[in-house]
């Protein structure tokens, strides 16, 4: 197993139905951390590089319902 992260920032602080949308996501195998810097607009995760990608990654957070406006450089 190969853990990296990757974030992202979003434009609408999400609601109810996408936060329920988003335990979906935790669910999903290969992910291992979902965090949100509120303050931000930044959502951050923690994935199996071995199992996806940051392309899968984002796909499963738009349809869970974020508006994800660009991908952030990590350090």
């Amino acid at each position: 197993m190969t853990a990296i992260e990757v974030a992202f920032k979003y434009a609408k602080q999400p609601g109810a139905a996408e936060l329920r949308a988003l335990e979906a996501v935790r669910e999903v195998y290969g992910i291992r951390k979902v965090r949100f810097h509120e303050a931000e607009s930044v959502i951050r995760v923690e994935y199996d590089r071995t199992r996806l990608n940051d392309d899968t990654v984002a796909s499963l957070l738009r349809r869970a319902g974020l508006d994800l406006t660009e991908k952030l450089a990590l350090a």
